[in-house]
């Protein structure tokens, strides 16, 4: 059996790289459904919305996979997921892995990834927000990341909401905002994101910002200082789906996308 650091494993870019999906937060904003339920066990038509970031990674060739979730729904995501069984890895033919990870306070998605860090180990990492779904296929741009920081940039018509890029004159990354009162762009961050291993020592030092958070763009930024973000726009649909009309919105897209097939 070959292990993590095998350097055989390393020519290839799949074999080390894993994927962290973060399912936690209160999702607030779906009360009265979420008082008895996590957001991300919610459908989309006909799939629970962790699925559509689950089969993201599996369709980019990523293996193991850690679902970070609050520790009152772990049980829901084990006995609908398990151990990743549903799941099967197109290059080998078998089950992928799913593990789980707890993050007893949503403190922010940084602080999510943070608890993956022994899993992910000396690998790189796919991180995505449970609550996203994209329609673009980045399976090339995890194929083949080479290191940094890959972020995946939208345009959206209220990006006070998003984390929102700053760009230069040629498209390439100046740095990100978190949910600017008067934004530079309409480039908004979307919840995908792959990281070299070098993101767990950004990590030390990192200060709460003014909401309490521990802030996924401050690691973005820190990439910056570096010149080492590759930002890619995605051309096709993408939701976050953290309000009612959004989550509306993609199980219609969804259900005329299966009816057409």
């Amino acid at each position: 059996m070959q292990s993590p650091t095998d350097p055989t494993q390393k020519k290839n870019g799949l074999h080390n790289m894993k994927g962290v999906i973060l399912a936690g937060g209160r999702a607030t904003r779906l009360h009265p459904l979420t008082l008895v339920t996590n957001k991300h066990l919610l459908p989309i038509y006909d799939k629970p919305i962790i699925y559509y970031a689950i089969e993201k990674l599996v369709s980019a060739g990523i293996e193991r996979i850690m679902i970070v979730t609050s520790p009152y729904h772990v049980d829901d995501f084990v006995n609908l997921l398990g151990s990743g069984q549903n799941f099967i890895s197109k290059k080998s033919g078998k089950q992928i892995q799913i593990v789980y990870g707890i993050q007893n306070a949503p403190v922010g998605l940084a602080n999510g990834l943070c608890i993956a860090k022994d899993y992910v180990g000396p690998d790189n990492c796919t991180l995505c927000l449970g609550d996203n779904v994209f329609e673009d296929d980045v399976s090339t741009h995890i194929k083949n990341f080479s290191g940094g920081n890959t972020i995946f940039l939208t345009q959206v018509p209220d990006p006070e909401r998003f984390g929102v890029a700053t760009l230069n004159a040629s498209g390439g990354f100046v740095r990100v905002d978190e949910k600017p009162k008067k934004p530079k762009s309409n480039w908004a961050v979307t919840g995908l994101y792959i990281f070299d291993n070098t993101v767990f020592d950004k990590m030390i030092g990192q200060p709460l910002s003014a909401r309490g958070e521990q802030e996924i763009t401050y690691l973005i930024n820190k990439y910056g200082e570096e010149k080492a973000v590759q930002p890619v726009f995605l051309k096709k649909k993408w939701f976050d789906v953290g309000t009612f009309d959004s989550l509306i919105s993609a199980g219609e897209y969804m259900r005329k996308k299966a009816h057409k097939k």
